[in-house]
């Protein structure tokens, strides 16, 4: 009985490390990286990402619609919970940690000790949505546009 495979998931391939595409992502900080690894994070389907964010990057308070599973590829990945951010109550998490994060979970993240590397897992589309909407650097952008017309 033949099986149908996941899209981006037909064929065998390696993807080292020096392939990661980083790229800057309109939803995030700009010195935040999303990189696309497999999938098609826009479209339904399962997708896998990876997130850079350097010393000091703030993720401010949002959620995403989608169940998601991180696993902490580098440096210490800090996390809190609450649409609120507080420095004060977020969780380190070393390498090697797997995280189940609930959709519609509102948290924040912080690089407060120094660069991270986070991979993603999820079933697409990636939503995200930021508790306050000054945060959201989509929003910060459409505004330096109006003011510069």
């Amino acid at each position: 009985m033949s099986r149908t495979h996941q899209i981006d998931e037909e064929t065998f391939r390696a993807i080292l490390p020096e392939q990661i595409d980083w790229r800057p992502f309109a939803a995030f900080p700009p010195d935040v990286r999303l990189a696309v690894v497999v999938g098609h994070p826009a479209e339904p389907g399962p997708y896998l990402i990876r997130v850079k964010a350097p010393l000091g990057a703030k993720l401010m308070p949002h959620r995403h619609p989608e169940d998601r599973i991180y696993t902490v590829i580098s440096g210490v990945f800090y996390i809190g919970f609450g649409d609120k951010f507080d420095g004060e109550t977020v969780t380190a998490y070393p390498p090697g940690t797997v995280l189940v994060l609930p959709g519609d979970t509102w948290h924040f993240h912080w690089a407060k000790s120094g660069e991270y590397v986070t991979q993603v897992t999820a079933i697409g589309p990636l939503g995200l949505e930021y508790a306050n909407a000054a945060d959201d650097p989509r929003q910060s952008s459409v505004n330096q546009q109006a003011h510069v017309s």
